[in-house]
C-alpha cells in the first residue's frame, strides 16, 4: 500500500525526486521495464489509482538516494535536524524522506504571492 491517498500526488513527486537524481523516464522505463511513454504518465500525475506500473515507478525513483558527491551540498543545519530526530530505523528514515519531500509542495506555494491578508 502506498504512504500515499492521492496516485496524482505521488507521481508527482516522483517526478520531483527523479530530477533531484538525475534519473531521466528512458532510464527508469529500462529499470523497470516499461515505456518511456508510461513513464511519462506516472511522473506527470496523470495516473489515478496505484497501479502495479505506477507502484514500479515510485518505487524505483523513491530507492535512488543522493550521491555522495551531493552530501558535501547540504547544509550541515540540514544534516543537523535529521540527526537529531531519526532513531536509525530504515522505517523512520522513509518517513523522514516523505515529510521532507511533501515540503517541495509548500515552496511551489510560497513561489506564488497570496491575495489577502493573514
Amino acid at each position: 500500500m502506498s504512504k500515499f491517498n492521492d496516485a496524482a500526488t505521488e507521481g508527482l513527486l516522483a517526478a520531483r525526486h527523479a530530477k533531484t537524481a538525475g534519473l531521466t523516464q528512458t532510464l527508469i522505463a529500462k529499470a523497470i521495464g516499461a515505456s518511456q511513454s508510461q513513464v511519462s504518465r506516472v511522473l506527470s500525475g496523470q495516473t489515478k489509482r496505484h497501479s502495479k506500473l505506477h507502484r514500479a515507478v515510485c518505487s524505483y525513483v523513491f530507492s535512488r538516494h543522493v550521491t555522495p558527491s551531493e552530501v558535501g551540498q547540504i547544509p550541515s543545519v540540514l544534516v543537523d535536524a535529521v540527526k537529531d530526530v531519526w532513531d536509525g530505523s530504515p522505517a523512520q528514515a522513509e518517513a523522514l524522506a516523505l515529510v521532507i519531500r511533501s515540503l517541495g509542495a509548500l515552496s511551489a506555494q510560497t513561489a506564488t504571492p497570496s491575495t489577502g491578508a493573514r
